[in-house]
């Protein structure tokens, strides 16, 4: 049993293979497996799930105490790595099973789901007498989490169900009901945390900026009345106006890519000190003091770009330790290097030699044949065909820089559409300046300047107006529309018919489009009309990539774009143009995107027909 996401050792089969013929007790094999750091994947070798086992796992003693038995035993982290040993289960990733105990034990049990049926499969086989074997004279590396990535499932949650399936299936009886409420427990102070984690990762740039306008407010209406007695009065005001400029901050790119920009940011709050000031004059109902609003201004001013410069400038001068931890966590940009091995040896050395830029190459990419870059022996190699998405998650990568000598700009364009949504910035390290691919800025690095590779799509804001521009027009066809739908439904006979496409994340989505048959074919534009309600819940959007049809999937290629009810590759005939066309036009469109750029397009869509 084989993941698709594995690199397997030349002799890892024959060695296996081998050691299932010099031990006839043993019904199952794994090898050692490791990340793509070159760490050990501790799932290679497993204990079961009991109750206990489980418990630990879940609130994270496993993770605290590794070297205790008591413990580490669901990943058995106490047993030397490179020993051959007997265990309870190995990773479903890789596993080599005897044919006479497939037909003892019966196959993978299908009511799991992404995880758990490996696990399962394990303690069914031995119970039937067999024997399973970690085996770690051969090995293989495997991308943990790939699978589940692309097909954008929660996976710590599908984990935590699985675990509890496996506790219901074969302990119930042994435990009566203390198995599921220990389990229930677990899952929730896991969970709790694990929330709690990602909300403050995603509001805590928000939530500083909030208290630093509230601060500037408190600050005014001290100086202005000499009291807080009349903040009560000032409450509306301050809701409207602190949502006025967190909007403008966020629309600065200021809570995704640039979170510590100084310009930005004081941009960000004189728009929206101008527009709140603007109210203040021309809405008499919440025209209040203007001096307050002026001094708030004033005060937000210098608190919201000030705490960003404050917190840049303590990082950089690293007097104490938990300064480091924040110049590390916040202003290293952990750096990927994607290139030959002559033009990536040249740019970890002028990147290392720019200690103020703050890079911090923890990686590089290179061709399959290189082991190691000679210069810079430490620096881990990772090849062209691993999941780039992958890494930047797992190694935490804020930038990637490409070398243009090696990936033409097409490959480079598709890498980047691959990795949307992953909050990293893009380089290529180019020769010279005739390449400005989208948006740009350009940092030196020595004698090479780094161009950035930039999506309009990539960003937040842009995606928020093209939800808002499909909300709009989306909403406005339905209203209309609705005399013609019923004329259709009550007259012409047309009854609402299931049509499953692909969505980006190669996942079927059903829609439903007007129909008088049961073909599956959609004839004129007026029976696309339902798909106007798929825009509006967010299955599709008005301009966006090709709808696949679902019977399809798995032999159609990756979309970088939601399907769309129309777009560059429905007006230039999707079944005229090759893969790779389709590539290009998909990425010309989130490249240049506007919300002027789909008004075009829907208009060239309605004089087509």
């Amino acid at each position: 049993l084989v993941n698709p996401d594995v690199l397997v050792q030349e002799d890892t089969f024959q060695t296996l293979l081998d050691f299932l013929r010099s031990h006839p007790e043993a019904g199952m094999v794994g090898c050692k497996i490791l990340n793509p750091d070159g760490t050990l994947q501790l799932a290679c070798r497993r204990s079961i799930p009991t109750p206990w086992v489980a418990f630990t796992k879940l609130i994270g003693l496993s993770y605290l105490f590794p070297k205790s038995k008591i413990f580490g035993r669901y990943n058995l982290t106490y047993l030397d790595a490179d020993a051959i040993t007997e265990v309870e289960a190995v990773s479903g990733s890789f596993m080599i099973v005897r044919r006479k105990v497939v037909e003892d034990v019966g196959y993978l049990d299908d009511a799991f789901f992404l995880y758990g049926e490996d696990l399962d499969w394990c303690y069914r086989i031995r119970k039937k007498g067999w024997k399973i074997y970690y085996v770690p004279t051969t090995k293989i590396i495997h991308y943990k989490g790939a699978s589940s990535q692309k097909g954008g499932f929660d996976s710590l949650l599908l984990f935590y169900q699985a675990m509890l399936l496996f506790v219901r299936k074969h302990f119930r009886g042994r435990y009566l009901f203390f198995t599921q409420w220990f389990l229930v427990a677990g899952i929730a102070i896991r969970g709790f945390f694990s929330l709690l984690r990602r909300l403050l990762q995603r509001w805590a740039y928000p939530l500083v900026d909030l208290a630093a306008l509230n601060v500037a407010l408190l600050i005014a209406l001290i100086l202005r009345f000499g009291t807080l007695k009349y903040f009560n009065d000032y409450l509306v005001v301050d809701i409207l106006y602190s949502s006025i400029w967190l909007m403008c901050l966020y629309f600065f790119d200021l809570y995704e890519h640039q979170p510590f920009s100084v310009s930005r940011a004081a941009t960000a709050v004189t728009m929206g000190w101008m527009i709140n000031s603007c109210l203040t004059f021309f809405v008499n109902q919440i025209a209040f003091s203007r001096i307050v609003v002026f001094i708030a201004g004033i005060m937000a001013l210098s608190l919201i770009p000030g705490w960003r410069l404050g917190l840049r400038l303590l990082a950089q001068s690293g007097k104490f330790r938990f300064l480091n931890l924040i110049r590390s966590s916040l202003f290293r940009r952990r750096t990927l290097i994607v290139g030959s091995p002559h033009k990536v040896a040249g740019l970890v050395r002028r990147l290392r030699e720019r200690v103020d830029a703050g890079y911090e190459v923890v990686g590089v990419v290179l061709s399959p044949e290189v082991e190691a870059l000679a210069d810079y022996p430490t620096i881990p190699v990772y090849k062209p065909q691993q999941n780039l998405s992958w890494l930047i998650q797992n190694e935490r990568i804020k930038e990637v820089i490409f070398s243009a000598d090696e990936f033409n700009y097409e490959r480079i364009l598709e890498l980047v559409a691959d990795c949307k949504g992953l909050n990293v910035d893009f380089k290529m390290a180019a020769g010279d300046l005739e390449v400005i691919i989208g948006k740009s800025a350009i940092d030196y690095v020595d004698d090479i300047p780094l161009v950035d590779i930039d999506y309009r799509l990539s960003h937040a804001p842009y995606r928020l107006l093209k939800r808002g521009f499909d909300l709009v027009i989306a909403s406005l066809v339905t209203v209309f529309s609705f005399p013609l739908v019923a004329y259709l439904w009550f007259i012409r006979g047309y009854h609402l018919k299931q049509w499953a496409i692909i969505s980006e994340k190669g996942i079927p989505i059903d829609l439903r489009v007007l129909s008088k048959s049961t073909t599956k074919s959609v004839h004129h534009w007026y029976e696309k009309i339902p798909l106007f309600w798929a825009v509006i819940s967010g299955k599709l959007t008005l301009v966006g990539g090709e709808m696949i049809p679902a019977e399809k999937s798995g032999q159609c290629r990756t979309l970088h774009l939601k399907p769309g009810v129309t777009g560059l590759v429905h007006l230039h005939g999707s079944d005229k143009l090759l893969d790779s066309e389709k590539d290009k036009y998909e990425l010309y469109y989130m490249k240049n995107y506007s919300p002027f750029f789909d008004l075009e397009i829907l208009l060239k869509t309605i004089v087509k027909g």
